[in-house]
């Protein structure tokens, strides 16, 4: 099931929703277009204004940062752990993807909002973000680390195309 792009409105009432340590996590992704579980692997210690990491998915090296607010609320809610988001079961151990997913689509679902939210919908929604920002494609691939651009062309634009797909579930719904 792919993930979908969601509209401003939905996601401001989409964080409101979730569990706080989740809304935190989703705030790091769209702050920084992380991938879920890069964010979960993060460690306090690691964490900066500006840090390279590692990603997990593609083995890249990606430069990213941090607003102090966000280190600030991350440390604190972290408390003695290690990582930046331990699991609530186990401190030693980090919050799982799984976890943090289901948050979102439980949430969503409550919500009635009629997209397929997950984890990766941040992460669309920064490219969103960073291409109305800079209105740049080959700058919102360098950020989301894509070799490919046309998978870049569809995450910076996922709101265009979200926007069409109202339109016309909306056109054949007054048809009926």
């Amino acid at each position: 099931m792919t993930t979908q792009y969601i509209l401003e409105s939905q996601l401001a009432l989409l964080l409101a929703g979730l569990q706080p340590e989740n809304r935190l996590v989703c705030r790091v992704m769209l702050y920084t277009g992380l991938r879920v579980g890069d964010v979960l692997a993060l460690r306090k210690d690691q964490l900066r204004r500006c840090f390279g990491i590692t990603e997990q998915k593609t083995g890249k090296r990606r430069k990213v940062g941090l607003s102090d607010q966000l280190i600030k609320e991350i440390t604190r809610r972290a408390g003695s752990s290690a990582w930046a988001f331990p699991s609530p079961k186990d401190p030693k151990k980090p919050r799982t993807r799984q976890a943090v997913w289901a948050d979102i689509h439980k949430t969503a679902k409550a919500l009635r909002l009629h997209v397929t939210a997950g984890t990766h919908s941040m992460r669309k929604n920064y490219a969103v973000d960073l291409m109305e920002k800079y209105g740049d494609i080959e700058h919102v691939r360098r950020a989301l680390n894509h070799s490919n651009p046309t998978v870049t062309v569809l995450y910076a634009l996922a709101d265009q195309l979200v926007e069409t797909y109202d339109e016309r579930r909306n056109l054949h719904r007054r048809k009926r």
